[in-house]
C-alpha cells in the first residue's frame, strides 16, 4: 500500500503509527499541537525499546530507522498528499471530527480509504457522502503495539472489498482482526468492559467491596479463565445446562445504566484522576508516569509471550 497517514498524535495515534513502521509501511503524522508533534519520536522510540527488552520487535529496528518509517509533518496536506490509507485518530469530537473528514475530502486522493480510530462515536454522519464507499473504523486498544484487538467496522455504504483490504492489512500487522458486521458503539471488547464497569461502579458506591479487592476479584477469578477460554467456551466447560438455570433463576440482576459514579466523582473532584496525576482508585507512589507505562508494558509483554506458548481451548 501506499504510504499511511496518521491525523493525531497522541495516546493512540504515536502507538498506530509504530505498528504500522515495524509492520513494513510508511507512514506520515501529524497533531495540530506542536508539543505533541514532537513527543511522537520520542515516545515511539521508548516504545520500540520496551519491545525489544522483551524480545518482540522485529530484527534490525532502531530509533533511527523509526525516524526514517515514521515522518513527522507539520501540516494536515502534506501528511496525506498520496496516501492510500488515512487513519484518523483525533479527540473524541463530533464537529472537530466533522470538520476534518470535510478538510480529508478536499485534499485526500480520490481512492483514499478514511479510517476512524472513534471508540464510540459513529462517524458515518461525518463523512461526507462521497467518501462513504472508501470510509471504515479501525479502531485499536491502547497500547496497539501490544494488544492485537483491532476492530473493523463498516458503515452503511462501505465497499466489502474496502473491509477486506483493512482485514488483511490488519493480519498482515500480525495483529487480530474483529470484523463487525455493522457499526455499534464500543464494537464488542468495549461494550463488555462497559458491562463490568457499570456493576464494579455500583459495587464501589454501595460499599460492598474496595478498589483492591474488586481489582483481585477480577485478576484472580475472571482474569485467569478468560486468557484460555474466553467467556463462551467458559460457559460450554461449566455446562450450558447450569448457565439455562443461572438464568430462569434470575439470581442476578444488572444494574442500571448510569451517567455518573459517586466514588469516580468524589475522587476526580479531589485531583485523584489517575496514572499521570499520581494517584487515582490508588496511590502510584510519585512514581514517573513514563516509568508506570513501561512497567505495564513490560508486564503485558511477558504475558502475551507465556499466552502464546500456553494457547488457547479451541472449538469450532
Amino acid at each position: 500500500m501506499a504510504e499511511i497517514a496518521v491525523i493525531g498524535g497522541g495516546l493512540m495515534g504515536h502507538g498506530i503509527a509504530l505498528v504500522l513502521a515495524l509492520g513494513g509501511h510508511g507512514v506520515r503524522i501529524t497533531d495540530t499541537q506542536a508539543r505533541t508533534r514532537a513527543a511522537v519520536p520520542v515516545l515511539m522510540a521508548s516504545a520500540l525499546a520496551t519491545l525489544q527488552e522483551a524480545g518482540a520487535a522485529p530484527e534490525g529496528w532502531d530509533a533511527a530507522r523509526l525516524a526514517q518509517a515514521v515522518r513527522v509533518e507539520a501540516e494536515l496536506e502534506p501528511t496525506v498528499a498520496g496516501a492510500g490509507l488515512v487513519i484518523e485518530a483525533i479527540t473524541e469530537n463530533p464537529e472537530a471530527k466533522r470538520a476534518l473528514f470535510s478538510e480529508l475530502d478536499r485534499i485526500c486522493p480520490a481512492d483514499a480509504i478514511l479510517a476512524s480510530n472513534t471508540s464510540y462515536l459513529d462517524v458515518f454522519p461525518l463523512i461526507p457522502d462521497s467518501r462513504q464507499a472508501r470510509a471504515l473504523v479501525m479502531h485499536w486498544y491502547t497500547p496497539p503495539y501490544i494488544i492485537d484487538l483491532v476492530d473493523v467496522v463498516p458503515g452503511p455504504g462501505t465497499d466489502p472489498a474496502v473491509i477486506e483490504a483493512m482485514r488483511d492489512l490488519v493480519l498482515g500487522l500480525g495483529q487480530v482482526p474483529i470484523v463487525l458486521k455493522r457499526f455499534i458503539p464500543g464494537y464488542v471488547a468495549n461494550r463488555i468492559q462497559s458491562a463490568i464497569s457499570a456493576e464494579v461502579f455500583r459495587l464501589l458506591d454501595e460499599g460492598v467491596a474496595s478498589p483492591r479487592e474488586i481489582d483481585d476479584a477480577v485478576i484472580h477469578g475472571l482474569s485467569l479463565r478468560i486468557p484460555i477460554l474466553g467467556h463462551l467456551a467458559k460457559a460450554d466447560f461449566t455446562g450450558l445446562e447450569l448457565t439455562q438455570r443461572a438464568l430462569a433463576n434470575a439470581s442476578y440482576a444488572p444494574p442500571p445504566a448510569r451517567s455518573r459514579s459517586e466514588t469516580l466523582e468524589a475522587l476526580c473532584a479531589e485531583g485523584r484522576t489517575g496514572v499521570m496525576a499520581g494517584r487515582g482508585y490508588f496511590d502510584w507512589g510519585g512514581r514517573d508516569p513514563a516509568e508506570l507505562f513501561r512497567e505495564r508494558d513490560r508486564k503485558l509483554l511477558a504475558l502475551k509471550h507465556a499466552m502464546a506458548g500456553i494457547g488457547r481451548m479451541e472449538g469450532t
